[in-house]
């Protein structure tokens, strides 16, 4: 709290009830009180005004388990990705690389000599 130990706590409740002096006392009381009592006013306020604005469950049914680190166990994870089936880990292959050659109607063959096209504003 601050850096402030206990002892140094209770010496500036003393040093304060000293310089505000009996006199004082009350009124000081009266104004921390309606202090507190204003930034709880506003607080409550604010917390209402949320719950208006956003409804009483504002993230309806949201599955918060799904997020539990606690419920994937890395063991589990690495035994059923070593336990996939070779088939299909080739099929997978098979479909990535139909996916990465190049459309026909993309490839233009040069002529044997000709030079490939070069455009010197782009350099």
């Amino acid at each position: 709290m601050l850096g402030i130990n206990g002892m140094e706590f209770l010496i500036l409740i003393i040093l304060a009830l000293v310089v505000i002096g009996p006199q004082r006392m009350p009124e000081y009381a009266q104004k921390l009180k309606e202090g507190v009592k204003w930034v709880r006013g506003i607080a409550f306020e604010a917390r209402d005004d949320l719950k208006e604005t956003m409804g009483e469950n504002p993230l309806g049914d949201f599955n918060w388990k799904q997020y539990d680190p606690r419920q994937y166990d890395p063991r589990t994870i690495v035994r059923e990705a070593l336990a996939e089936d070779d088939a299909e880990r080739a099929a997978r292959a098979e479909e990535q690389m139909a996916l990465n050659q190049p459309v026909e109607q993309n490839l233009r063959r040069l002529p044997r000599g000709a030079y490939a096209p070069f455009d010197t504003d782009a350099t």
